[in-house]
């Protein structure tokens, strides 16, 4: 049998760090940016494009699949690799966040969340055990801790009481998962660090995390409206409380200055919907910041989106017929400014891995956003 999972850091550069994590399904460069493929598919783009764009992993989304097509129905089928035609590694979240924050909340108890599906009223029960047994029918290779994730406004009991639970919540997913016979002996399991901003509510659950026993770390509760500050001063501590020999990846995040910030703070993978939505909302990342081609100025622009990228769609469209298309509605512009778009993440994380092989990643940051952050 073919390593179940291993990292190994290749490279440092001041608190970054550059790596591999190796997986039955193929191996993940770090830092990796996951596209998010939350309903079986990566928004606009066709599975071999987005590995052609350079993901090594995608990730899949536990509540919208559990309530369509159904974790049963997905299992019939072959599981979610045959049935999108992704045969690299998924990382599946746990389905917490999107039932707290889409679903009609019924209760919310030690067992778990009752809740009602945001598409039919219909009514569930998602707990750890459940969040486990549907990732294994999904067939996930990296599965997700069931948690809450609480937003960092609420009172510091109340966030409290929430990263204690989480963490009972950890050690009955790990159980779950550890009892999933030949999928457990294939796949990952990553636990996830709780406590908003408070130093030592994150220092806590980590503890926990670590006496349980995770293959990787997540760090939750970030991303959820706090802003980039206030992330990056959490940051500033919550990586370095996780295992240093495991993986440290940062849920929901984000805009580009938000990668390199973090990369620069220890993270090493990250998944968003920020270039899929933004494509078909007419955005498109550059290395001199965002474009919004809805922009009149484009209008008789010839050039490439980003002169410095090489990509399938800065060779051969202009600014202007992709301002005409996004002006135009034409679903033709928002499939090529997610396909770019894709393509500038993959290229920002090979430009990380590169820098930081070489050992230069502080100067790279630096000219990164005086770039990208260069008022205009």
């Amino acid at each position: 049998m073919s390593t179940r999972f291993d990292f190994s850091i290749s490279a440092r550069s001041d608190l970054a760090r550059t790596g591999t994590i190796r997986m039955q399904r193929g191996d993940i460069r770090t830092p990796a940016f996951m596209p998010v493929g939350t309903a079986a598919t990566v928004k606009g783009m066709k599975p071999e494009d987005v590995r052609a764009a350079g993901a090594d992993i995608i990730l899949g989304n536990t509540y919208h699949l559990m309530l369509r097509p159904g974790a049963e129905r997905m299992a019939k089928l072959g599981g979610l690799h045959r049935f999108m035609n992704w045969d690299r590694p998924i990382l599946t979240d746990s389905g917490g966040y999107q039932v707290m924050s889409l679903s009609d909340l019924n209760k919310l108890t030690e067992e778990g969340v009752e809740f009602r599906s945001h598409l039919d009223g219909s009514k569930h029960m998602l707990t750890p055990e459940r969040s486990m047994e549907i990732q294994r029918l999904l067939g996930s290779d990296i599965v997700m801790a069931f948690d809450e994730c609480p937003r960092a406004d609420r009172p510091l009991a109340e966030i409290e009481a929430s990263m204690e639970m989480s963490m009972r919540w950890a050690k009955r997913s790990r159980d779950a998962f550890d009892a999933g016979g030949e999928h457990a002996q294939r796949a990952a399991l990553f636990g996830i660090q709780q406590g908003a901003l408070d130093k030592n509510l994150r220092q806590r659950s980590a503890d926990a995390l670590r006496e349980i026993g995770f293959d990787g770390y997540a760090i939750g509760g970030l991303a959820v409206g706090e802003g980039q500050e206030a992330m990056f001063a959490t940051l500033d501590f919550a990586p370095s409380q996780l295992p240093e020999d495991a993986p440290r990846y940062l849920m929901g995040v984000g805009k580009p200055d938000d990668l390199v910030g973090a990369v620069e703070r220890g993270v090493d993978m990250f998944d968003c919907v920020l270039p899929t939505r933004s494509g078909r909302n007419g955005q498109a990342f550059t290395w001199n910041g965002p474009l919004n081609l809805r922009n009149a100025r484009f209008a008789e622009d010839e050039g490439p989106l980003d002169p410095a990228c090489d990509n399938y769609v800065c060779r051969n469209y202009s600014r202007a017929y992709l301002h005409h298309l996004v002006k135009s509605g034409e679903m033709l512009g928002a499939m090529l400014l997610t396909e770019h778009n894709i393509c500038f993440y993959q290229q920002l994380m090979a430009a990380m891995r590169d820098a930081i092989s070489e050992d230069r990643f502080a100067d790279f940051a630096r000219a990164f956003r005086s770039a990208y952050l260069k008022p205009r």
